[in-house]
C-alpha cells in the first residue's frame, strides 16, 4: 500500500523540468539559465534531463505545447456560430489566460529572444505551429500554402499582442483586448489581399506542381533504366565467368 501511495504521488519528471525552467526564467535572465540549473531546480539527475529534452529550448517548446492543449481543451462550443474574427478573438484571449501565471517568465524570455536572432527564428517556428492550432481551434482553415501564410501572419500578430499584454497591468486587460481586436482586423485585411494574390498565382502553382511531377517521373525512369542496365551487365559478366570456368 505504501509503495502504491508513493507511485501515485510521484512527480512527472517532464513536468518538473518545465516547471523548473519557468520558475528560473521568472527570476533569472534566459542566457544565465543552464541545464544544470534546471536539473537542480527540478530535482532531476542531469542524465535523466538529457533523456527527456535535448535543450532548454526544447523544454520551452514543450511548455508551448501544454499551452496549446489547455486552450484546445477549453474550446467554447457556444462560439461556433460567431464570425471567424470573434472565434479567434476568444481563442487568443483564452491563450493569454493560460499564460498569465507565468507572465514574469514570459517577459524575461521575450526580452532575451528580442536580441538573439537565432533563438527568435527557432522560437518563431514553435509559435507558428501553435498559431496553426489556434486557427483550427477557431474553425479557420489552416491547411495548405494559404493556411501556412495564415499561421505565420497570426504568429507575427501574436508577438505584437504579447508585447502589449506584458505591459498591461489592468485586471480587465482592456488594452490587451483592444490590441487583439486591432491585430485581427488588420489581419483580416491582410489575408484578403493574400487570398487574392494566392488566387492569381494558383495556376502557376499548378504548373510548377505538374513540372515537379514530370521531373520525378523522369528521374524514376532513369533509375529504372540504370538498374536494368546494371542487371544486364551483371548477367553478362556472370555468363562470361561461367564460360571461362568451363
Amino acid at each position: 500500500m505504501a509503495e502504491k501511495t508513493r507511485k501515485e504521488g510521484a512527480v512527472d519528471p517532464r513536468q518538473a523540468a518545465i516547471d523548473a525552467l519557468l520558475a528560473l526564467s521568472a527570476e533569472t535572465a534566459w542566457k544565465d539559465i543552464g541545464l544544470n540549473d534546471i536539473a537542480g531546480k527540478a530535482g532531476l539527475k542531469l542524465s535523466l534531463l538529457r533523456g527527456l529534452f535535448p535543450s532548454k529550448g526544447a523544454i520551452l517548446a514543450a511548455y508551448s505545447r501544454q499551452v496549446d492543449q489547455a486552450v484546445l481543451d477549453g474550446i467554447d462550443e457556444g462560439m461556433a456560430d460567431e464570425p471567424a474574427r470573434e472565434r479567434l478573438f476568444d481563442v487568443l484571449m483564452r491563450r493569454i489566460d493560460v499564460l498569465a501565471p507565468h507572465k514574469a517568465a514570459i517577459e524575461n524570455i521575450s526580452k532575451a529572444f528580442a536580441v538573439d536572432p537565432l533563438s527568435l527564428a527557432a522560437w518563431n517556428r514553435v509559435v507558428t505551429n501553435s498559431m496553426q492550432w489556434m486557427l483550427v481551434a477557431a474553425d479557420i482553415d489552416a491547411e495548405g500554402p494559404l493556411g501556412a501564410v495564415r499561421a505565420q501572419g497570426l504568429a507575427l500578430a501574436w508577438s505584437r499582442i504579447i508585447k502589449v499584454w506584458l505591459k498591461d497591468d489592468d485586471e480587465g486587460l482592456a488594452v490587451t483586448m483592444k490590441e487583439v481586436d486591432r491585430q485581427l482586423r488588420s489581419g483580416e485585411r491582410w489575408m484578403e489581399r493574400a487570398d487574392d494574390l494566392f488566387q492569381i498565382f494558383k495556376p502557376f502553382c499548378r504548373i510548377a506542381e505538374r513540372s515537379h511531377e514530370r521531373r520525378a517521373r523522369m528521374r524514376e525512369r532513369l533509375r529504372t533504366r540504370f538498374r536494368d542496365f546494371a542487371d544486364a551487365r551483371r548477367r553478362r559478366s556472370g555468363d562470361q565467368d561461367d564460360a571461362e570456368a568451363v
